[in-house]
């Protein structure tokens, strides 16, 4: 008798065995029937996404992509007709360029010849000053050696 009493006053582990198995069962089929339900609106928005948002996405992601890819060529063609001009107008200045200076140098160099030559006849008629000059001066040496003798 003891031992009943003693069971059924001090020992609680059947009731809270007993309390725990039905808090199991019920968060189980709970949580069971909500996950599922998630998980079958999960297989849904897949489903949907596979067949329909896909396949859309797929065909606007071509139609643009093409579309774009002809922008892109059209613009890269400009792009090189334009950096064609841009060359062609860069040669046509710089054979202007090398003209002027041949043109220049040409020029520079008729000009240190006529120099030369506008030297070279200075040089002359300073010559033939001096030999006039000397020719000066040793006449008028005779004339005032000859009054000197006086």
């Amino acid at each position: 008798d003891v031992g009943e009493v003693y069971s059924r006053l001090l020992d609680h582990r059947p009731v809270i065995q007993g309390e725990i198995r039905y808090f199991i069962k019920e968060f189980e089929e709970k949580r069971g029937l909500r996950e599922l339900r998630v998980l079958e609106n999960l297989k849904n928005t897949i489903f949907e996404t596979n067949e329909r948002v896909l396949p859309k996405c797929e065909q606007a992601m071509q139609d643009n992509l093409s579309e774009t890819f002809k922008r892109l060529q059209a613009a890269n063609a400009m792009i090189h007709r334009l950096q064609e001009r841009e060359y062609e107008v860069r040669k046509l200045q710089a054979d202007k360029v090398m003209a002027r200076e041949e043109k220049c140098i040409s020029h520079w160099e008729e000009f240190m010849k006529e120099q030369q030559n506008k030297r070279a006849e200075v040089d002359e008629e300073h010559r033939k000053a001096m030999e006039r000059l000397k020719e000066q001066y040793s006449e008028m040496e005779k004339e005032l050696a000859k009054y000197v003798s006086f």
